[in-house]
């Protein structure tokens, strides 16, 4: 059953349900009440007879009495052990054939005789000659289950009449929620037909849940379609990055099946380029698994570290590894928070950086500013023009394409380096000069209460 029909049934059902028993309880509370009256009535009536009796029981016959107080559609008796002597009105003679019983006590109910409904009281008198009787009144409530009839009937037309209203309200109220659901699935079958992104048109004066619903389609359209964006262009820059080392490591092994045992310089030549293009398609595939990785997760592990004893012990190790003078400038004992591993990886980066385009000592200085502790690395390498610098983040981009394929550079490093200053609450700052130097600052935030803040 589709949805709309569900919450017009539901929403139907609910309100006729709700309706009839609605006016169940009117109809059963009404009707308690005119009977309780109608025996009330009667009560009052008999206790009023009785008394008028007793009064005058010594002058006036009992016969006569009763005649005198006769209900108009009724019975009214005196019930003694030994008999009885009783009087009805003309329209209900059949109840002179009616058994009556002697009572001790009063006695008020609601009798059903030959299919009618009648109130009977029974209230005990005294005879002239010392004999306790009853006094006993039957009277019919005809009238009142002839007014309760109406009623039901009434009652009955008036739900049905109800109902009508009910299902169009039912059926207005389910194509008013399924509307934007409706326009949802609509847009996402022209989308999966046309290929192209779409979006729903809002009523932008509604603020209901609906509207939101929309308005969170619409946020997850946009998100898509920036993120197919970037798939497309990241599976472009891609194939294209490693359509380059292939086709140099396919041209080389071509070369050696014809010329490999030949010539023994050739031979050097194509296994040192192949075994350098494999090396940078590795490093460049790593890069892509850590970057898609990082997207997914980056389970940062903030901690207090003394920033100049870390960097001090950074240094040494990565001028070891690349025999690469570097300069350490630090006046004072500074600690930040952060994750140390992250902020490794991202120095290694920059420094990597500097080690490939320049040639002179690498300078990293350690500071305080305001509420921020920095790392300054300055080279005096190629540097970056002024147009290049707004791009040196993005995934792929190279500033200068023959340098970079000379040291083996894939254009991932400083893309991924924002991605982890991002993910540890490092702003980075990059200035540079072509032909003069590049300088990278890393600002860390200083107190833990503000480690995850924008800086």
């Amino acid at each position: 059953m589709r949805l709309r029909d569900k919450i017009n049934l539901y929403t139907s059902v609910l309100f006729i349900s709700l309706l009839i028993i609605m006016n169940v309880a009117i109809y059963s509370v009404f009707s308690h009440l005119m009977v309780e009256n109608e025996l009330d009535r009667a009560k009052a009536e008999s206790e009023k007879t009785a008394r008028d009796i007793r009064e005058t029981i010594e002058q006036i016959s009992p016969g006569e009495l009763l005649r005198a107080y006769v209900p108009v559609d009724g019975m009214i008796g005196i019930v003694t052990e030994a008999g009885r002597q009783v009087t009805t009105s003309p329209s209900e003679r059949s109840l002179q054939k009616r058994e009556s019983t002697f009572y001790p006590g009063e006695k008020h109910e609601l009798i059903t005789y030959k299919k009618k409904d009648y109130v009977f009281i029974s209230s005990p008198i005294i005879l002239k000659d010392g004999t306790v009787a009853n006094l006993q009144m039957i009277k019919s409530i005809e009238s009142t289950r002839d007014m309760l009839g109406v009623l039901k009937i009434v009652f009955i037309v008036v739900t049905l009449i109800a109902m009508i209203p009910v299902l169009i309200s039912s059926r207005l109220l389910s194509n008013l929620i399924t509307r934007p659901i409706w326009l949802m699935t609509d847009t996402m079958r022209e989308i999966q037909k046309s290929g192209q992104f779409k979006r729903l048109t809002l009523e932008e004066k509604s603020k209901d849940e609906l509207v939101e619903m929309g308005k969170t389609f619409n946020h997850m359209i946009d998100l898509l379609q920036t993120n197919f964006k970037k798939q497309e262009q990241f599976v472009s820059n891609a194939s294209h990055e490693l359509k380059t080392p292939l086709t140099i490591i396919e041209s080389y092994a071509d070369l050696l099946k014809r010329r490999g045992l030949e010539r023994e310089d050739l031979f050097h030549e194509s296994v040192e380029a192949i075994h350098s293009e494999a090396i940078r398609m590795r490093e460049m595939t790593e890069q892509l698994l850590q970057l898609a990785k990082h997207d997914e997760n980056w389970n940062i592990d903030i901690e207090k570290i003394n920033l100049t004893q870390f960097i001090a012990e950074l240094a040494p190790i990565f001028q070891n590894a690349y025999r690469r003078e570097m300069k350490l400038k630090s006046t004072e004992t500074i600690e930040c928070y952060t994750d140390a591993q992250k902020l490794k990886q991202l120095i290694y980066i920059f420094l990597d950086n500097a080690r490939k385009y320049s040639d002179e000592a690498i300078t990293v200085s350690v500071g305080k500013i305001e509420n921020r502790a920095y790392v300054q690395i300055d080279d005096r390498g190629i540097g970056i023009p002024k147009e290049d610098l707004p791009k040196i983040f993005d995934r792929f981009y190279r500033v200068d394409k023959a340098r970079s394929r000379k040291h083996g550079g894939s254009g991932l490093g400083l893309s991924m380096a924002k991605e982890i200053a991002d993910a540890i609450n490092v702003r980075i700052k990059i200035d540079s000069l072509e032909g003069k130097g590049t300088t990278v600052i890393l600002f860390l935030p200083l107190s833990s209460s503000s480690h995850f803040s924008k800086l």
